[in-house]
Order: structure tokens, then C-alpha cells, then sequence
């Protein structure tokens, strides 16, 4: 199988710590063990990282655009020390009861960026840590993939028949992907 050309990436509870109080400030930021050096190995098979993620956090109030910028760049210079490189971030700015098109488990986000880079999303992996990131995936044909941080456990726990590959981790589903 050969290797994809991008593979698209939900942040909190994949990349970086999850908290039920939301990554508010670059400071709360923290990468998750191992979560930098696999995108980075993505970034060495020459492969695109998309950061796909909602951000309510920002409708909530709890933070500004210029603080998420922040928190990107924090992101972004980290993986780069890494080695890897994140090609581009979108983002979800909305409440749950807002009614966009763009929240996962909506494909909105996806769509977009399908759009914007003229990529074909059937088949594409997409690593997330909730049901809302498979439900997306699923919606434009892309191909799911569950790790265990974040609220996958809790995920894998409400839904014990889903039909995905699992991992511990971001770096375990990398590997898988690698080995194609």
C-alpha cells in the first residue's frame, strides 16, 4: 500500500494533553510523549501533516484568535525542533449549538481543506481521539484511525464495536501507516 500523501491530525488528545478545561494559553500546551517525533517521521516520508480541530474554546470566550495563534506557533515551533512540519491548521472556531458546518463531527473542516489544497480525501488517514473525528472522517470518505489518548479510552469504552484501527498512541499509529 503506498504510503499517503497527507495524513490529517486532530490536536488535543493527539498531539498535545487534553483538558476538560480547555488549552487556553501556549503555556497549557504540552506535547504528548512521542507526539512531535512521529510527525516529524511523517515530515521524513515526505508526507503532509493537516491539523484538523475544533476550538470552541474560542465561542466559549475562554480565548482569542490571537492566543490560539499563539498556542499554534508554540505547536509549530516545537515540532519543527522535532524535525517534522505541520503544513497547515484548521481550525473550528464555534460553540456545539452553533450549528456550523465546519464542527466535527461535521466534515466542514475537511471539505475545506480538500478544497483549498485540491486534494482528494477518500482514503486518507485521520487520527483522532473521539467519536466526532471517526464520524467526520467517515463523512467524506477519509480512513479513521483511534489512539487511546485523550478521550480514546473513553471513546473505545462508549463504543466497543467501532470498526477502526486502534493505538496507544500517535506514534503507534504512525508506525502503522509507515508500514503501510
Amino acid at each position: 500500500m503506498p504510503l499517503p500523501e497527507y495524513v490529517l491530525l486532530d490536536r488535543d488528545g493527539v498531539i498535545n494533553a487534553d483538558s476538560d478545561a480547555f488549552i487556553k494559553s501556549p503555556d497549557e500546551w504540552r506535547p504528548l510523549p512521542g507526539s512531535l517525533e512521529a510527525i516529524a517521521e511523517l515530515t521524513r516520508h515526505g508526507i503532509g501533516v493537516v491539523v484538523i480541530s475544533n476550538q470552541s474554546g474560542l465561542a466559549r470566550g475562554l480565548f482569542d484568535l490571537d492566543t490560539l495563534k499563539r498556542i499554534h506557533d508554540k505547536m509549530q515551533r516545537m515540532v519543527e525542533a522535532h524535525g517534522g512540519r505541520i503544513t497547515t491548521i484548521y481550525f473550528c472556531p464555534h460553540g456545539p449549538g452553533d450549528g456550523c458546518s465546519c464542527r466535527k463531527p461535521r466534515p466542514g473542516l475537511l471539505q475545506a481543506f480538500g478544497r483549498d489544497c485540491q486534494v482528494e480525501l477518500r482514503g486518507l488517514p485521520l487520527v483522532g481521539d473521539s467519536l466526532r473525528d471517526i464520524q467526520a472522517a467517515r463523512a467524506v470518505g477519509a480512513a479513521p484511525i483511534l489512539v487511546k489518548t485523550g478521550k480514546g479510552r473513553q471513546t473505545l469504552a462508549d463504543n466497543p464495536d467501532i470498526d477502526v484501527p486502534v493505538f496507544e498512541n500517535l506514534h503507534d499509529a504512525v508506525q502503522y501507516l509507515l508500514a503501510g
